[in-house]
């Protein structure tokens, strides 16, 4: 056996079943040995043995099942965009022609003959323009040996529509009694199933957005440092092992590499989370995407652009984004077995009815059968109830970009938290001071001329204190990874850590040692401040709790829910925040990578829940059952997250709860009164009571029953809105 795995773009499938009949097809092939194809990515995975199986055969057989191979992500996304405006136009064209359906059945605009002509036209239009995709869908199902509910509307919409044909051309068929036209009634159908696949489609759409931006986020250039020491402007994909790059002070870094001249703070937060930009000097390794926010430095390229940590993070959201869907396709599963049913159930009544000698009765019982079996309510028993839910999430606060995580939040047993801006307010802030107040004006002169974040939150902390008055500066000096110093009045001005004043010889006095030790055994971050050779105290830096944390953590234990932290942070300032929240794990130091096999562990045990708001989070909420992501983080986190915070308030992981629990139980409720309904329904119009009591469903009380189960689930769905918890 000769194993080959190969990836494939796959277009035009419009539903899970999709992508469930392609498996179910090429695992009956010789020579495939496993199938993955994923309907969330329009990607497959297939492990074939090449010596039986051929890539250019897996090719020919998917698109020979309608489907087409692209060459690239770009003609994949392209053709995405094309089926998404495709769907919405058809959509479009169906809820407004039914609307337009509904108003001609109950108005006496034209001559009732007139009326009842231009509604069979608008409701052909609507049967067979945009429920073309149900026909079209049906067969593929049924060539793969499946029922599901592509069969089911196909089925249910065209006896109705077929009825109400026969009706109105030749009504001679009929007795005057059984008259009745249901053109309202397939277009309603077609309308809201319509209406959920849109919405599914519009969020597969969306879910890829964000692997187009983290793909952009490195620059696509780089300053290549030739052998002449010449600098030329060249791809980054173009750079190889060994090649020496120039980064400038602003300049994000283009490649995996070791600084081999010159020093930097780097901004290394979407890779690490941590919230202060990282000294790096003279032998150590700075990743592609990471910002240079000052000093200038030359790498020595470590790796391919293909190998780079940022390429591993989008590999990583890539495996993560073609996982499959957790969710039950409950409807679809009972529609295997419920479409077979009750095509058996009709051909049953006809036979049975025709041996009675009953034609008549024989037909219409088929029919009335094939009608009241239509899955409207069953078609509109989750996706009105999603869009009621998704509604209510809004007024909420809550973005819900994937609906489908309505079902599983409620089983969530771990909730794993990024700390740097989710937990904690993610900027940098001055605690708490032991320079006297007559320094202020000085030091904040001083540090308004540097952009570095600690400057931004020492001169935010003293106007708050305190009017500045800008003094005359001179000889100002920004040392990476040190501080800031200049002269002030003729006298040295020095703002930065120990190093630095220990450069310039000036020693901490005991009475400032005292509280800059206590600051740092806190973990809080310290800034020294001397004029004139003389310390003069430092300032304590934190990282604040958000206020409603403590409270969302609480909330969730008592829920049974376990809390979990996850951070690039130190050790220190990770158990700090821990223990503040009551916290009892705790993952710290971990890069994206690491973030996401934590994220896979935990999953092994039951299902997780990640809060993060990072470029960095983004694989880990992704991967996670459920990806939430407040609306302040990237946009490449907003992207992959399922559930989007608008307010920003913690608290609002809590609601997403509570909604999710009344929705699933509000669909639960529509699924069982759809098949309750049938299952009542089905034997009445088969006739089963008509020897004994004389109770048979007509196609209009089929109709009737039909349309009350559609109008009781909307009902039901819309308690959403309203609803208290």
């Amino acid at each position: 056996m000769s194993k080959e795995k190969i990836n494939l773009n796959i277009s035009g499938m419009t539903c899970v079943n999709c992508s469930n009949g392609i498996e179910n097809f090429l695992k009956r092939q010789d020579g495939v040995i496993d199938t993955k194809v994923s309907f969330a990515s329009s990607e497959g995975e297939f492990t074939i043995d090449s010596k039986l199986y051929s890539k250019d055969k897996l090719v020919a057989n998917i698109e020979k099942l309608g489907y087409k191979v692209e060459d690239d992500f770009e003609k994949l996304e392209q053709e995405q965009i094309r089926s998404f405006q495709k769907l919405k136009q058809l959509f479009t064209t169906s809820i407004s022609l039914t609307i337009v359906i509904f108003a001609l059945m109950f108005s006496n605009i034209f001559e009732d003959e007139l009326n009842k002509k231009i509604i069979f036209i608008f409701a052909t239009i609507v049967q067979f323009y945009c429920g073309g995709r149900f026909y079209n869908l049906a067969y593929k199902a049924l060539s793969n040996k499946n029922f599901d509910m592509n069969v089911l509307v196909a089925l249910g919409t065209s006896a109705a529509y077929f009825y109400s044909v026969f009706v109105l051309f030749a009504p001679w068929l009929f007795p005057e009694n059984l008259r009745f036209i249901y053109f309202d009634g397939a277009a309603v159908i077609i309308s809201f199933i319509l209406l959920g696949r849109y919405l599914e489609e519009r969020s597969k759409q969306k879910a890829s957005d964000f692997l187009k931006k983290l793909m952009n986020l490195a620059p696509q250039e780089a300053n290549l440092i030739q052998e002449d020491g010449n600098i030329k402007t060249v791809l980054a994909n173009s750079l190889e092992v060994g090649n020496k790059v120039l980064i400038k002070s602003g300049e994000k870094i283009p490649i995996d590499g070791k600084i081999i001249e010159g020093k930097a703070d780097i901004d290394t937060s979407m890779i690490t989370g941590e919230s202060m930009p990282v000294f790096k000097e003279l032998g150590e390794e700075v990743l592609s995407g990471t910002l240079n926010t000052n000093g200038v430095i030359k790498i020595e390229v470590l790796t391919k652009s293909k190998d780079t940590t940022l390429s591993k993070i989008i590999q990583l959201l890539k495996s993560a984004q073609s996982k499959q869907i957790p969710i039950s396709r409950f409807a679809d599963k009972v529609a295997n077995i419920f479409v077979p049913s009750v095509i058996a159930i009709a051909t049953l009544t006809f036979v049975v009815w025709s041996l009675l000698g009953d034609m008549q009765t024989a037909i219409l019982a088929s029919i009335s059968v094939l009608i009241i079996s239509c899955p409207c309510a069953l078609g509109l028993a989750t996706p009105i109830a999603i869009v009621s839910s998704v509604s209510r999430g809004a007024k909420e606060g809550l973005l819900i970009k994937n609906p489908e995580v309505l079902e599983i939040i409620k089983d969530i047993k771990y909730a794993v938290f990024d700390k740097t801006g989710t937990l904690t307010k993610g900027e940098i802030s001055v605690e708490t001071t032991d320079i006297d107040e007559k320094y202020f004006n000085t030091i904040a002169s001083v540090e308004k001329l540097s952009e570095h974040p600690i400057s931004k939150a020492i001169v935010s902390y003293i106007e708050n204190k305190e009017a500045v008055e800008n003094i005359e500066i001179e000889d100002v000096e920004i040392i990476a990874g040190k501080g800031i110093k200049a002269k002030v009045e003729g006298k040295l001005v020095l703002l930065g850590n120990e190093k630095l004043l220990s450069e310039h010889d000036i020693s901490i006095l005991d009475k400032h040692k005292k509280f800059y030790e206590e600051q740092l055994n806190k973990s809080n971050g310290a800034i020294l401040a001397s004029i004139d050779k003389e310390t003069i105290g430092s300032f304590s830096l934190v990282d604040k709790l958000k206020d409603d944390a403590k409270e969302l953590i609480a909330n969730i234990k008592k829920r049974g829910i376990t809390p979990i932290l996850l951070t690039g942070d130190n050790k220190i300032t990770a158990s700090k925040i821990a223990s503040k929240l009551d916290i009892k794990e705790v993952y710290s130091e971990v890069i994206p990578t690491q973030k996401y096999d934590v994220i896979l562990k935990l999953q092994e045990k039951a299902k997780v829940m990640f809060v993060g708001d990072g470029i960095n989070d983004a694989p880990s909420i992704k991967q996670a059952d459920i990806g939430v992501t407040l609306n302040s983080g990237s946009d490449i986190s907003k992207d992959a997250g399922d559930i989007i915070l608008v307010n920003n308030e913690l608290s609002s992981v809590e609601k997403s709860i509570k909604l999710s629990v009344e929705s699933i139980k509000i669909i639960k409720q529509n699924l069982f009164w759809a098949f309750a309904y049938n299952s009542l329904g089905i034997p009445l119009a088969a006739g089963v009571l008509y020897p004994t009591f004389g109770l048979m469903l007509s196609p209009m009380y089929a109709g009737i029953a039909m349309s009350f189960s559609s109008v009781a689930v909307v009902l039901n769905s819309l308690r959403l809105k309203v609803k208290k918890f």
